[in-house]
């Protein structure tokens, strides 16, 4: 049995579209390995979430969109504690290759 796995290997293509692998289900909590490549939010659309999201850039670039007009850019190593109820968009991710996202989706 192999209990080890690498969060970087075995990456999805995400060329026509993100592709969501979740990883761990337990209750409210929600873990899921993302892969993005030069997709973003359509225009106009907002996420809003019941449930509070932490994310991880682990490789790739991107960047978040807030419904307030700020903006944030990650890199790999960034993090950052989406609230529950914060209306965001993924403005933009890196197009020549994947982006790897961490998220943990959580109770308020």
């Amino acid at each position: 049995m192999k209990d080890v796995k690498n969060l970087l290997q075995g990456l999805p293509d995400a060329a026509q579209g993100e592709v969501f692998e979740a990883l761990v289900a337990a209750g409210d909590v929600l873990v899921e390995r993302i892969v993005s490549q030069g997709q973003a939010s359509p225009p106009g659309f907002w996420y809003e979430q019941a449930r509070a999201e932490w994310v991880l850039l682990l490789q790739g670039a991107a960047r978040l969109e807030w419904e307030d007009g700020g903006e944030v850019s990650l890199q790999p190593g960034d993090h950052v504690l989406i609230a529950a109820g914060r209306r965001y968009r993924v403005a933009w991710t890196q197009p020549s290759g994947p982006t790897v996202w961490l998220a943990v989706h959580f109770p308020a």
